[in-house]
């Protein structure tokens, strides 16, 4: 799909068709190992190599939506992902966001926070992961500065 095609889509395809290219880019990390899961990991990592982070998705269900310190970290996340020019977007179904970055149902329980990082012998971009950063692009033109991408149902 080129930018063209993108930029044309009806408003009501757009929010599917986001939610397919997340879902390609989380596979298509977690198959080339280029995954980090956790708050703290995350933050290592970000604190780290900063240049290394490609994505962040923050994950947020009922269950932990008043939990104030995994707020103040998402806070503290998104800041530096703002100051250090990495995309970043929520998904509000953390239990989908598991079953596709875990090989067994309940495996990863601290998925709130998924890094994408560049493999470092890669040097091809990922068209799915492109069109990611334009959609976090555009929505920050609209003042949207931490999109909501509604993953694809199985």
């Amino acid at each position: 799909m080129t930018l063209e095609e993108v930029l044309i889509q009806k408003p009501s395809e757009r929010p599917e068709s986001i939610g397919k290219s997340l879902e390609e880019v989380l596979v298509s990390a977690k198959s080339n190992e280029c995954l980090t899961l956790g708050v703290y990991e995350s933050a290592k990592v970000m604190n780290v190599d900063p240049d290394s982070v490609s994505f962040c998705v923050l994950a947020m269900d009922e269950e932990f939506e008043c939990d104030i310190a995994l707020q103040i970290h998402f806070t503290l996340i998104q800041a530096f992902c703002f100051d250090n020019d990495i995309s970043i977007v929520r998904v509000n179904d953390m239990q989908r966001l598991t079953d596709l970055i875990g090989d067994k149902p309940g495996e990863h329980e601290d998925a709130h926070c998924v890094l994408i990082t560049n493999p470092s012998e890669s040097s091809c971009e990922d068209p799915a992961l492109e069109k990611l950063h334009m959609f976090c692009e555009e929505s920050r033109s609209y003042n949207e500065w931490v999109p909501e991408i509604t993953l694809p149902a199985r």
